[in-house]
């Protein structure tokens, strides 16, 4: 039981801890949806290890604090699908219905270079050999996706800091991309990744992105919980192993426990009667006799090992007595002899006399005390004797009682022998009565065999009379000569009569009569009515999606008329819309001139929107007449004016200002100050006039082989 309640414990403990983890891991799976790979079998008895899955989730990343910097190196191919031939990656994109686009590496077309180990050693000189590695040698992985993992990883190097991953990049016995901790990137070609924007120059392109947490310290932790949610499970698995086989093992314990109750309770039962009766209690008053004689004999011991320690002290003490006088005769002796060579002497020796006088008489003393406590001593012995004497007669006379107890108590086995009999007797008799019991259980079993034999035959009958009785409603419906001559049936001197008519005969010409009819149905196509209310059915069919074809007609056409009408009249918004903000921003753009979109020659906005020009007071006709700087203004006027119809937060310009003069190139500064009053431009320009108008200005240089920025701010340059 105990041992059940453990289990149940951990169980609980368990299933607590296990959805815990589940719904820990289920919230990281959601953040990081791209980790999941979620196709569709392309084809039967399809084998799942043909696909690896991506290259996130089959690295385990050695150090932590570089996963910023591996993350770097991936980048995109982070979540690269990895199958094992190219037959598996053909089939996953036409039939694994993929909801996302992928990129799959087939391990068996894949060919990857990887830095080699004397350019990594090499590199190691010069950065130190703890301030880089290969990002290859960071990651654990299966040796099966070498190849993969040498296209991802197998390129690059990772530095600790900016200085060393540009010295190792740029060394010409080396030229291998590198990136730093930080995910900053360097290229031998020029290219740099690191920063918070982008920017491009001519001859260098430098790259910067903005910082983000590392993705894939995240997913250890992901696998790592796993990983414990997975021992969990396995964990629980056991356990209710354990609790199914102890099932069996506590249905026997039960038995068993009933068993010993049942028991237990017959031996109280005896064992009251046998405490109720005179032989226990006689046999109580002797254990209690035993313990008081115990308790004497105990006390006399202990009254003799003291008188035996009195002695011995005693002739210590007279030990002590006879050595003292002899020292003290002896310093006597001395002392005389000394006395009148050295006074001093004398005076120490005369000290010590008394000192030791001092002890004869504490020895003395200590004599008489003993000599007392031995009479006392002697008294208790003989006090202990007329005890002991006492408590004999008393043990003689408890005899006398046991030998009466003794005999009681043989009266009273024989009473319990004829009493196990009679229980036996009664075990007999209810063994009988539970073997009658079995017997009368055994009858009762198989009669209710027998009544649910009788009772499927009953549902049987009933289910064949009700086949009948459907089969006889059926044949009345099919057969109306039936209801009619049905009070025939039975009826003497009638064809109906089925005493005279036997059945068989009749159930012969059935059969060749179906005969006939089988041939003359081959000569006859049987199938001719069927086939004509087929043919009307399908008519009635066509005709009824004839006419919800035409209500679905009527009904699309309505609303292509009402699109197109709405359509017409957005056209019309947005031209005096644009034609406005056109005609405006080219006379910002080219002062004292104007312009508009007109319609056509057939006043149909729809027909298309003709370029009006005039230069002063004067229209031109065609746009051949402009320069080209004047037509390059007209283009980005159009292009500006429809851009204002739905602004954008932010806009990219590329030397729109390449063809154009200084006066025109301020024009466009100003102009997009006030009329782009709500968005930001990033503007790519070479001249003055576009500067002096710009909020902020960044300038991009080539320094020692690498291409750096510089941020201007415009107030502080003015």
């Amino acid at each position: 039981e105990e041992k059940e309640e453990a289990l149940l414990a951990k169980k609980k403990a368990l299933t607590r801890d296990i959805s815990c983890l589940r719904e820990l891991y289920e919230g990281l799976m959601a953040k990081f949806p791209h980790v999941q790979f979620e196709y569709k079998d392309p084809e039967k008895n399809w084998n799942p290890n043909r696909v690896k899955g991506p290259v996130v989730s089959l690295i385990t990343v050695k150090d932590l604090s570089k996963a910023k910097a591996l993350e770097a190196v991936a980048g995109g191919k982070l979540y690269n699908i990895i199958v094992d031939t190219e037959v598996t990656g053909k089939k996953l994109l036409e039939k694994g219905e993929l909801k996302h686009r992928y990129t799959i590496i087939p391990l068996n077309k894949i060919s990857a270079k990887c830095v080699g180990q004397d350019t990594v050693k090499l590199a190691q000189t010069l950065a130190g050999p703890d301030n880089l590695d290969l990002a290859l040698s960071l990651v654990e992985y299966d040796s099966e996706l070498q190849k993969a993992m040498k296209y991802v990883f197998g390129t690059t190097l990772i530095c600790n800091n900016m200085d060393n991953a540009k010295k190792v990049t740029f060394d010409k016995r080396i030229m291998t991309k590198s990136v730093t901790l930080d995910g900053d990137m360097f290229d031998p070609q020029g290219i740099l990744h690191g920063g918070n924007c982008w920017f491009y120059s001519y001859n260098n392109t430098v790259c910067a992105r903005s910082q983000a947490a590392p993705i894939l310290s995240k997913l250890q932790e992901m696998k790592d919980v796993e990983v414990e949610l997975r021992t969990k499970e396995s964990e629980l698995e056991t356990v209710e192993n354990e609790l199914a086989s102890l099932k069996n093992v506590a249905e026997k314990y039960q038995q068993l426990k009933q068993q010993w109750e049942m028991k237990s309770e017959e031996a109280e039962l005896l064992q009251t009667k046998l405490h109720q009766s005179a032989y226990h209690k006689q046999e109580e008053e002797l254990l209690a006799l035993k313990k008081t004689i115990e308790e004497c004999e105990e006390t006399l011991k202990k009254t003799e090992e003291s008188q035996k320690k009195a002695e011995d002290k005693y002739k210590v003490l007279e030990n002590k007595m006879k050595n003292a006088e002899a020292e003290c005769e002896k310093e006597l002796k001395n002392a005389q002899q000394r006395l009148d060579g050295a006074k001093k002497k004398a005076d120490a020796s005369s000290k010590q006399m008394k000192e030791k006088q001092q002890e004869v008489e504490a020895l003395v003393l200590e004599l008489e005390e003993l000599k007392q406590e031995q009479a006392s001593y002697k008294q208790q012995i003989a006090a202990a004797d007329k005890a002991i004497k006492s408590y004999q007669e008393q043990v003689n006379a408890m005899a006398a009682e046991v030998s009466k107890t003794k005999e009681s108590v043989e009266k009273s086995q024989k009473e319990l022998a004829k009493q196990k009999e009679v229980i036996v007797l009664q075990d007999k008799a209810i063994k009988a009565k539970s073997a009658e019991i079995v017997k009368y259980r055994e009858q009762n079993n198989e009669l209710q065999l027998k009544a649910k034999a009788l009772e499927h035959n009953i549902s049987k009958r009933q289910q064949e009379a009700a086949a009948a009785a459907a089969k006889m409603t059926k044949m009345l419906k099919e057969y109306e000569w039936i209801a009619s001559e049905k009070p025939l049936f039975g009826q003497p001197n009638t064809a109906y009569d089925f005493k005279t008519n036997n059945p068989k005969e009749a159930h012969q010409k059935l059969q060749t009569l179906l005969e006939k009819k089988e041939k003359l149905g081959r000569n006859v196509n049987m199938r001719a009515m069927n086939m004509l209310s087929e043919t009307e059915e399908r008519y009635n069919d066509l005709m009824k999606k004839k006419r919800i074809v035409e209500n679905d007609k009527s009904k699309i056409l309505a609303a292509i008329e009402d699109l197109d009408q709405k359509k017409t009249e957005a056209l019309y918004i947005a031209w005096k819309k644009v034609n406005e903000d056109f005609g405006s921003i080219f006379s910002t753009l080219l002062p004292g001139a104007k312009a508009m979109l007109a319609a056509s020659k057939t006043q149909n906005v729809l027909d298309g929107l003709e370029f009006r020009v005039a230069l002063g007071n004067t229209w031109k006709e065609n746009l051949t007449e402009l320069s080209g700087g004047q037509r390059s203004l007209v283009a980005l006027s159009l292009i500006l004016s429809m851009l204002l119809f739905k602004p954008a937060p932010i806009y990219i310009l590329d030397e729109v200002d390449a063809a154009l003069d200084l006066s025109h190139t301020q024009n466009i500064g100003q102009m997009l100050h006030t009329h782009f009053r709500h968005s930001q431009f990033i503007v790519v320009s070479l001249k003055d006039g576009m500067f002096s108008n710009a909020n902020v200005l960044y300038k991009t240089n080539f320094v020692d082989g690498v291409s750096t920025i510089t941020r201007y701010d415009q107030f502080q340059s003015r």
